[in-house]
């Protein structure tokens, strides 16, 4: 276990002006709280926080992370409270403690929904003050290297939720130092033979090829000096994980990867690192696209870099990082390295942008953003892993605007990257100049520039299934899920301003406000939205708002009911006024359907422009158009408030066509079902499904689903199907 002077020293190494006293305090009061507390390795359980803060010693934070980290599982564990923590260690400390304390207490158990809203409750916890995500890293990290002491089942989960969100967070801070050891570590819990198998390959391949590594470096060292650049070589081998996936990635098996070791050079200028860029590759000759930049266009995490591949002594393939010191220090710690503590000799320092400025940290404010969008802890979730796991492009705006997009991306998230507004209105793409498809995948360099349509514009419900971004999905689907409330909302008004007339009450929205606590709803658009979706009958809500309303339901005599478009239902007096033409100002037009809109026809034989139709309120699902001659009405007879008046708008449906059913007797002799598809593509019609059934010997019944464009082109198909010898019978099935 660590000594206190110990802490001292590590913190002072890099802070000499360090507050000895807080740091002593906090050593004393943690030691103190924990007490004789020990882990499940047997050490007492003191050790932990101390090494958590020594991780953090190494990436040279502030006094308060440090102190923060020894203190962090005080309140949760022990005596010890939030209140005595702030009067002892002032508020900042207490702020960082109270915001670990929090994320303590979560359980990022399997199940997905509770992952998702914890993970949402982890973001929130960060979101005023980064050091609580470090001083959380951290932890994880030390949690990691002493899992195997845990039971098998606690490894495995721990272990997988490691390598699902904190190792991918960690990578997303550019901490990528931290993101490999996690990952690593994960991977040995989780895959323990691959992961054993992988590392003694390493182990016999670093033993084999140690001195070929020795020369590359001692070579490319000599050669960079040679032209007066003064630059360290580092050469390194990749990690047990990042192999197993790439092996994965690529269907390879271990002896067929060329790149297991690399090698890192380091200078003092960007200008050096274009210097050595130019020497290495007039030296050894570079594979063909294997060659980035990361400098010019820097990774969202704020990592800077190039990468090139060349095949270099002994016709070795060499991976090369080329980067400055200072550019290595950030790719180590990631945001750590944005000056939380500023030390003007250290390299990093000199190169960090302000926090607020850092890439890493505008992409958490913006995932947190998202926490308001109102999606679901699930889709949430799934929507921030999407981006924390896949790689990335950077494509540009026609002004020259760089988009970082993950790999995969098309035009649609491009649209949504530059603003939402942009994502709704886009109707095409000019990828380098000319049009393609908005799903075209987007390439490295792409300039891309969005084509939008006029007005307000609602974007497809598919886009949401389509694009890799979890901000366009977050986007999209509160459009869509906006517009479907607003014509929900729409059509409640309707079916509210005819039922308040055939009431003979006067309809306002002033007067539906009034009524809002009788309704149990916090606003109007929510009355209205409920009365479209069917989750609220329209005569509720006359009695809301007129207390002395008594509904007399549909019932009428005679005398009332003799008017043209009265047409009754069985033997009951109830009565059903269907709309004769352009007459019926109550009526809602019924347009071209879709998935989107509150309305559908019958589940079974459907309705046809033409069809005198009625429309039934199902709660849940909008409204239901049937056929009025449809044998289903009879089961909503005592359910008056459940009819809606309805009529076809014939202007709108030209492009549209309907479902009907039509049953036909055939008699069994060879070509018949081909004699019968031909009829109904003669007559342009669609033949949805088709269901046949052997009655006899002599004659089968045939069940046809077609799509027609209206209740004329039906009744088209079904005389020519009767006048065609092999069908004796020909009848439409109304559900």
């Amino acid at each position: 276990m660590m000594r206190q002077y110990e802490l001292l020293e590590r913190v002072k190494r890099y802070n000499p002006a360090t507050d000895e006293a807080l740091l002593n305090r906090a050593y004393i009061y943690a030691m103190r709280a924990h007490g004789t507390q020990v882990r499940a390795s047997g050490d007492p359980f003191f050790a932990h926080p101390l090494e958590v803060a020594a991780i953090l010693t190494d990436m040279r934070l502030d006094d308060a992370t440090i102190v923060a980290a020894v203190l962090h599982d005080t309140v949760e564990d022990t005596e010890a409270t939030l209140d005595e923590i702030h009067e002892t260690f002032g508020p900042e400390i207490g702020a960082l403690v109270d915001g670990l304390t929090k994320l303590k207490r979560l359980d990022l158990v399997s199940k997905r929904a509770a992952q998702g809203e914890n993970f949402r409750k982890l973001l929130l916890a960060i979101a005023q003050d980064i050091r609580v995500l470090l001083v959380k890293l951290a932890d994880r990290l030390h949690n990691m290297r002493t899992l195997h002491f845990m039971p098998a089942e606690k490894r495995a989960r721990i272990a997988e939720e490691t390598l699902d969100i904190y190792a991918p967070l960690a990578g997303r801070m550019g901490m990528q130092e931290m993101r490999e050891e996690l990952e690593d570590l994960a991977f040995s819990h989780l895959r323990p033979e691959a992961y054993e198998t992988i590392t003694k390959r390493l182990e016999t391949l670093s033993a084999k090829n140690e001195r070929l590594v020795e020369e590359i470096a001692r070579d490319l060292e000599t050669r960079l000096s040679g032209k007066g650049l003064r630059a360290g070589v580092k050469g390194r081998r990749k990690r047990a994980y990042s192999i197993w996936k790439k092996m994965e990635r690529k269907s390879v098996a271990f002896e067929q990867l060329s790149d297991i070791f690399g090698f890192r050079i380091l200078v003092d200028t960007v200008d050096a690192c274009y210097g050595a860029l130019g020497l290495v590759h007039s030296t050894w000759p570079m594979v063909p696209g294997r060659f980035k930049d990361y400098i010019s266009t820097p990774k969202q995490n704020d990592y800077r870099s190039i990468h090139t591949t060349v095949v270099g002594p002994g016709h070795q393939r060499v991976e090369l990082q080329i980067r400055t010191r200072g550019m290595d220090e950030v790719a180590e710690y990631g945001i750590a390295a944005h000056a939380l503590y500023k030390d003007p000799a250290r390299e990093s320092a000199k190169e960090a942008k302000p926090l607020s400025e850092s890439r890493a940290y505008q992409w958490l404010r913006r995932t947190i953003d998202l926490l308001a969008e109102g999606d679901n802890p699930e889709d949430f979730l799934e929507h921030t892993r999407l981006e924390l796991f896949h790689d990335q492009v950077f494509c540009f705006t026609p002004k020259g605007r760089l988009i970082a997009l993950p790999r995969g991306a098309t035009p649609i998230d491009f649209a949504y990257a530059v603003h939402t507004d942009v994502g709704n209105t886009a109707v095409g793409a000019k990828i380098n100049g000319r049009m393609a498809p908005l799903l075209t995948e987007l390439a490295n360099g792409d300039e891309v520039e969005i084509v939008r349509a006029g007005g307000n514009q609602v974007p497809p419900a598919a886009w949401e299934s389509l694009v890799v971004t979890g901000k366009a999905r977050a986007a999209i689907r509160r459009t869509t899920r906006a517009a479907v409330r607003k014509q929900y909302a729409g059509l409640g008004l309707q079916i509210l301003e005819r039922a308040f007339e055939r009431a003979g009450k006067a309809f306002s929205e002033e007067k539906l406000k009034a009524a809002l606590p009788r309704l149990a709803r916090t606003s109007v658009d929510d009355v209205l939205a409920a009365v479209g979706r069917g989750e609220m009958f329209s005569g509720d809500v006359v009695r809301a708002v007129y207390a002395d309303f008594k509904d007399v339901g549909r019932l009428v005599s005679g005398a009332a009911t003799q008017g043209a478009g009265w047409v009754a239902l069985g033997a009951d007096p109830l009565k059903m006024k269907l709309p004769d033409g352009s007459d019926d100002k109550n009526a809602i037009p019924i347009r071209g359907l879709d998935a989107d809109l509150p309305v559908r026809f019958a589940p079974e034989c459907g309705a046809v422009p033409g069809d005198r139709i009625v429309g039934i309120i199902i709660p849940g699902e909008g409204v239901t158009i049937y056929p009025i001659q449809s044998p289903t009405l009879a089961a909503f007879e005592n359910l008056p408030e459940a009819w809606v008046d309805v009529r076809w708008d014939v202007e709108a449906i030209t492009t549209k066509r309907f479902p009907a059913r039509v049953k036909l007797e055939t008699i069994n002799e060879p070509g018949s079902l081909a004699q019968i598809a031909q009829v109904v593509a003669d007559h342009d019609g669609n033949i949805d499904n088709i269901s046949m059934h052997r009655r006899t010997a002599d004659f089968t019944d045939v069940i046809i689903d077609v799509s027609v464009w209206d209740l004329k082109h039906l009744n088209g198909i079904i005389a020519e199907l009767k006048a065609k010898r092999v069908i004796s019978k020909v009848e439409r099935l109304v559900g």
